[in-house]
């Protein structure tokens, strides 16, 4: 079975959002997005969804949402578990793409962390939920220009 990965980019006092839309854009971070996710199933909330406008291309794209329509390209859940569980069936890596409430539920699922950190500060109203940093161990961090690159593994099973 493949890892659990959040990956997120947020400012230092953890904004990932403002206004349904990502408050930078920083074309390094997207590449290197690209290039983990490709060929991966990604799990996304549906106002994540939403403001993507259409599934990523060669990725298994699965929605949390209660509400949502199915759409072409995208498998929608009720929940987050059962989104993992059917992402989980391929055994490759599965990414938990955001929002907010999926980050929040998905911290207690997630055995690796890809924070991408955005030096610069901006404004925003989503945020990165707290993380209990008893539980995980910083295991890589490259710099780039406009971010640091981090990965971070949990140091107990998830669930536990």
């Amino acid at each position: 079975m493949g890892n659990t990965i959040i990956i997120v980019a947020m400012t230092e006092d953890r904004v990932i959002g403002k206004n349904g839309t990502i408050p930078w854009h920083i074309g390094e971070d997207l590449r290197l997005f690209k290039e983990l996710t490709l060929g991966k199933p990604v799990i996304m909330g549906r106002k994540t969804y939403e403001s993507l406008g259409r599934p990523l291309s060669d990725r298994r794209n699965l929605v949390v949402s209660r509400t949502m329509d199915p759409v072409p390209g995208v498998e929608v859940y009720e929940n987050l578990e059962r989104a993992l569980g059917a992402a989980r069936e391929d055994g490759l890596d599965v990414y938990l793409i955001g929002g907010e409430s999926i980050y929040r539920e998905g911290l207690r699922y997630a055995d690796t962390l890809y924070i991408s950190l955005v030096k610069e500060s901006y404004p925003g109203d989503t945020r990165f939920p707290p993380v209990d940093e008893t539980q995980w161990k910083l295991s890589e961090s490259r710099e780039y220009e406009d971010f640091t690159f981090t990965v971070w593994k949990k140091t107990r099973p998830p669930g536990s």
